[in-house]
């Protein structure tokens, strides 16, 4: 039995010995059970109260217990009873601050800081104690997260688990292991269900992600989920960087021997529990994967992402129906004529020529360039997601690729684009800060040339591609009344 299987155990034997401590004489109606919606108020004053390091493991586990058995209504009780009874005592609040107004030192800080502390917080630590209470408190956090604007005091209560989790999940805990088709069935199921940028369908491809000698699958671990992953991400060595994802995860693809491989392509980052939302681990995972696999393969020597970008679409749709003074921040993009060619993208049904798919997929790499370059929030942020990610991680804005990704999805949330992200661990200091003091998104020479408005091709017959596109929709509307 390792280290931790003998700590488990004996947490186990310790908060076993004290619930029957606890409990003996005591009937339900004493417990506080009440159907679905137990009355946890007794029970979180006895945790805090108590001394005894055996009762107060058994009385954790016992609300953890009831917490999970719970209905809705009742974990909903729970938590609202944390946010509204067990914050800062204002009296005791009141007091230090009047004593460091009085006396200002280090001593009178300390005390307004631990009086300013609320006492859930307290309350979390004591149920963190109980055996599997990390797991418990992670679900816990995660059914937060969906009542969260359902009363004031929630939000307040969200911060207290964010501060908690941003110690407890600290990096210097997590432990990265990598992933082959050897590991156990039962994780390797986690990997399936976790599994949110390109779905896995099943054992085959499964196997196909995994088993051959130039893939690659890393996650980080917690001490107290050994069997559960926080975070992993998929990794495909190639001899250059791709460009669409469909060749990335090819069913009949050939494998390359790893040695002739030079580059390392992070295709996928899945976040596996989402009562961890917020809390970061993918930077420390794509740096701490760099560095494996360098120290494993010395001759790869270029670190990038195959991305999507899934907020494009919707901004792109925003922004050709928005005139005037709703255009918003760019009014570069789109000009007249690249509207025009864009209204194929409202006709998926067609079968368009080839110069009608060359027109719009140069005026969506050009409405990409803006979307990264110019485009932000109302915060000053970057407006993607993933792009806020990588960027805010030192990566540098490499590649924009048409039709990288032709699935249903990504058709759907990009029109088909993807993005390669560099890294390159001597400029991801320089990178970070670029964006962070002065809002620039560092990118490559030829996606900064994307800004620039091309010319409209134009048909020999004369017209613009507006003007085709009108004709093919006439001639469609045509053919449909004949028929």
């Amino acid at each position: 039995m390792g280290t931790s299987g003998f700590i488990s155990g004996l947490l186990d034997t310790i908060s076993n010995r004290g619930r029957s401590l606890f409990e003996r004489g005591k009937g339900p109606a004493a417990l506080g059970l009440n159907g679905g919606r137990p009355d946890f108020g007794p029970l979180v004053e006895a945790l805090l109260s108590g001394r005894g390091e055996a009762s107060g493991v058994a009385r954790a586990r016992r609300i953890l217990d009831l917490w999970t058995a719970a209905n809705d209504d009742g974990k909903r009780d729970f938590l609202l009873l944390l946010a509204r009874v067990y914050g800062p005592r204002l009296d005791r609040l009141d007091a230090a601050i009047d004593a460091y107004q009085a006396n200002p030192g280090p001593s009178t800080i300390s005390a307004v800081s631990r009086a300013a502390e609320p006492r859930r917080q307290e309350v979390l630590r004591r149920l963190n104690l109980a055996p599997g209470g990390i797991s418990c408190l992670v679900e816990m956090r995660r059914f937060l997260l969906t009542i969260r604007g359902q009363d004031p005091t929630l939000p307040a209560l969200d911060e207290d688990f964010v501060h908690l989790f941003s110690s407890w999940f600290n990096r210097g805990f997590l432990v990265l292991k990598k992933i082959d088709w050897s590991t156990p069935a039962n994780l390797l199921e986690r990997i399936i269900h976790y599994e949110a940028v390109h779905q896995i369908h099943g054992w085959d491809e499964l196997r196909r992600r995994l088993a051959p000698p130039d893939r690659r699958l890393y996650a980080f671990f917690h001490p107290q989920l050994v069997d559960d992953p926080l975070i992993f991400v998929e990794v495909a060595l190639e001899p250059a960087i791709p460009g669409t994802i469909q060749d990335v995860l090819a069913e009949k693809r050939e494998p390359i021997d790893p040695a002739r491989a030079t580059t390392a392509v992070f295709y996928s980052i899945s976040n596996c529990q989402e009562g961890l939302k917020g809390i970061s681990f993918g930077n420390f995972l794509i740096k701490q994967v760099v560095e494996e696999l360098r120290h494993d393969m010395p001759q790869i020597d270029t670190f990038v992402t195959l991305s999507p970008i899934p907020g494009f679409a919707r901004w792109l749709d925003a922004r050709r129906h928005a005139a005037g003074e709703d255009a918003g921040q760019d009014e570069a993009f789109p000009t007249p004529a690249e509207r025009d060619i864009l209204q194929a993208l409202d006709r998926p049904d067609w079968t368009l020529s080839q110069e009608i798919s060359a027109a719009v997929n140069a005026v969506l790499l050009r409405g990409a360039a803006h979307y990264f370059l110019k485009a932000r929030t109302a915060d000053g942020r970057v407006i993607d997601p993933v792009a806020r990610f990588h960027l805010g991680n030192g990566a540098k804005l490499e590649r924009i690729n048409p039709l990288g990704d032709r699935s249903m999805n990504g058709m759907r949330q990009s029109h088909g684009l993807m993005v390669n992200y560099l890294y390159r661990l001597e400029e991801i200091e320089a990178n970070h800060e670029a964006l962070v003091t002065r809002g620039e998104v560092v990118a490559a020479p030829a996606v900064l040339a994307l800004l620039a408005p091309a010319p409209p091709p134009e048909e020999a017959s004369g017209g613009g591609m507006g003007d085709r596109l009108r004709r093919l929709s006439r001639r469609r509307k045509v053919a449909a009344v004949e028929e």
